[in-house]
């Protein structure tokens, strides 16, 4: 793990007045982008080569003679061969040369490698850089340990797919879409056996990933994300925010639960077992009660990084929830760092965000907020890791 004390001699070296905002063209991008954009920064977005028209034409920013951005969120584009090349030596120098502080979100370090960003990325992350590797479900820290020492409530592991007895949930990774799921329900050792076999010769999972695969008891109820932000420079109000709620929609999940059962059981083998793809978000909000609930998920998360993960969870944070039939949250999945589903705050902001900080809030512009304070305070080196 890069010295924090040198990333933070690093930002300390920036040019306050040209500070700009980095982040991996993908994810979340396009959040992270517009709220830096809102509160003044010029942003930076290191794409893909054939995947970047999203930033480099569609979304590039047109500023007026004055600097104010008329149009679009990304200023600079930058077109890599691959994701990864960010951690090019050339990359870094120019990063620290035009001051740049990155938004870590989930395509850095699934394209770039965890290791890479933990012992090679020497340039100031805007979050908690030594709880990235807590996604991974395979690390023995990985977020299930850190929630059961926080006393957190997730679903019940099951141990063995012979002791499988009423719905469970099989995750693990697709064989072809690497970063996508492979998961799958069983109701039985029978079932899982059956399934699994499918599955493995219709090339979406493979046996050596079905080993590792986390089990858990499926739990029937709706799907709610937090999407939080913890500030360490707030001392007076409550550094704990909750700025948003989104919900998933699945491929090809979403379209099987549109299906008449009569044509579920209809369709081909190819079809029948669904998918679990993400591809796109939508907003929620809960009952008010219930909030009552959710607050202190996020009060024993937080109080769990502070002491295992020094110096804890810094600016966004995504605990993934679902909600039994008794009204009981189970998390079922935390990100570490800006959530999937924040494009759904762009521009508009969320009722809560909105509501907190009386104006339109989104997830990148609490976080582009929390740069602006951190250099008006002289307090750069407390966010960056």
């Amino acid at each position: 793990m890069l010295d924090r004390k040198m990333v933070q001699d690093i930002a300390r070296s920036y040019e306050c007045s040209n500070v700009k905002i980095g982040v991996i063209g993908s994810h979340s991008a396009l959040d992270t982008c517009d709220g830096a954009v809102e509160e003044g920064f010029r942003t930076v977005a290191f794409c893909q080569k054939g995947r970047g028209r999203t930033y480099d034409r569609y979304f590039l920013a047109k500023r007026d003679p004055d600097g104010r951005v008329v149009r679009g969120v990304v200023d600079e584009p930058i077109l890599l061969d691959r994701f990864r090349d960010v951690m090019e030596k050339r990359w870094q120098d120019w990063m620290r040369e035009n001051s740049v502080l990155f938004v870590p979100n989930r395509a850095l370090t699934s394209y770039a490698s965890i290791v890479s960003v933990e012992d090679e990325f020497a340039i100031p992350l805007i979050g908690s850089r030594n709880m990235l590797r807590s996604e991974e479900r395979e690390e023995q820290q990985s977020y299930y340990w850190l929630l059961e020492k926080a006393g957190l409530p997730f679903p019940d592991r099951v141990s063995d797919p012979d002791r499988i007895d009423s719905l469970t949930i099989v995750k693990l990774h697709h064989k072809q879409k690497k970063l996508e799921r492979g998961f799958f329900t069983a109701s039985s050792p029978e079932e899982y056996h059956e399934k699994a076999r499918k599955l493995i010769a219709s090339n979406v999972i493979d046996e050596e990933t079905l080993r590792t695969a986390r089990m858990e008891r499926y739990v029937i109820g709706p799907v709610f994300n937090f999407d939080f932000f913890y500030s360490p420079l707030e001392e007076e109000y409550s550094p704990i925010e909750l700025i948003g709620v989104d919900w998933r929609f699945e491929t090809s999940l979403d379209g099987h639960v549109r299906l008449p059962a009569e044509q579920q059981l209809s369709l081909k083998p190819s079809q029948f077992m669904p998918e679990y793809t993400v591809c796109g978000h939508n907003s929620a909000t809960v009952r008010e009660s219930l909030l009552e609930r959710v607050f202190p998920m996020a009060e024993k998360f937080v109080s769990a990084a502070k002491e295992h993960y020094d110096p804890g969870i810094i600016g966004p944070f995504c605990l993934q929830t679902c909600v039994d039939k008794d009204l009981n949250f189970y998390i079922y999945d935390v990100a570490p760092r800006t959530g999937g589903g924040t494009n759904v705050h762009m521009w508009v902001g969320h009722p809560y965000g909105n509501s907190l900080w009386r104006g339109p809030v989104s997830t990148g512009r609490r976080l582009a907020m929390e740069v602006r304070r951190a250099q008006d305070e002289e307090r750069l080196e407390e966010i960056v890791t």
